[in-house]
């Protein structure tokens, strides 16, 4: 698809979803509920980079939910000198559901504007997307031990407390931050269910945009918010 008819189509699509999904049309939408299951099940998570490749879902599961996440990669800096490194202290962001973006478009071109999404997102305001009639799935957060958690327990779809088993570099070219600055998009993981998770048994980070920190604290704050946008999609 042509880059500006790509973009059309995008723009076209994002004001299709947010009216499909708005409380005023849709009022039992703004919490993320899904059009219907039959369109997920033309959709598969992407694995590979194009050099490496994440493990796959679990046998006997299914997609159970396809967000497009956006908020911050945190870090902590323990000085502000070139001789520390950002050390990652998890993440923050919500999920919004994709699949009302689905119907609009056969799986081959919907999975094109999904794949780029994510891009356009991470230069989006945040607190706009907040305040949208953008369908909240769930939210992202990490726990007290510093474990992933991904909570979609009010759209009635699980709760998620990940355990990483896959881990491949973002493609090159992925942009690396908002409107294409910044020190690179963060990798794409593969998470198994572990204790406390409910509902769901794989997730998947892909397509990733923005999220790494400096290469060094020089300059640094001691807490680093790192703007990001990234595909999750989760199995069950």
């Amino acid at each position: 698809m042509p880059p500006s008819i790509l973009s059309l189509t995008i723009s076209f699509l994002v004001v299709c979803s947010a009216w499909f999904s708005s409380t005023e049309a849709r009022p039992h939408r703004r919490q993320g509920s899904s059009p219907s299951p039959d369109f997920l099940a033309a959709y598969t998570v992407p694995l590979s980079n194009g050099t490496a490749t994440l493990p796959s879902p679990a046998a006997g599961t299914c997609l159970k939910a396809l967000t497009l996440g956006r908020g911050t990669q945190n870090y902590t800096c323990a000085d502000s000198t070139a001789n520390s490194v950002p050390v990652s202290i998890g993440a923050v962001a919500t999920l919004f559901d994709a699949s009302p973006l689905l119907p609009f478009l056969p799986p081959m071109e919907g999975q094109e504007v999904l794949d780029i999404l994510p891009s356009y997102l991470v230069s989006f305001p945040y607190a706009a997307l907040e305040n949208s009639s953008l369908p909240v799935k769930g939210h992202h957060f990490f726990n007290s031990a510093v474990v992933p958690v991904f909570d979609l327990t009010t759209t009635d779809v699980g709760l998620l407390v990940g355990s990483k088993v896959g881990d491949i570099a973002a493609p090159t070219g992925s942009t690396p931050g908002p409107n294409g600055v910044g020190p690179g998009a963060v990798d794409w993981l593969a998470l198994c269910a572990s204790g406390g998770s409910s509902g769901l048994a794989d997730g998947y980070r892909v397509f990733t945009a923005g999220g790494k920190p400096p290469k060094t604290c020089e300059g640094q704050a001691p807490t680093i918010e790192v703007q990001y946008a990234a595909q999750y999609w989760f199995y069950g």
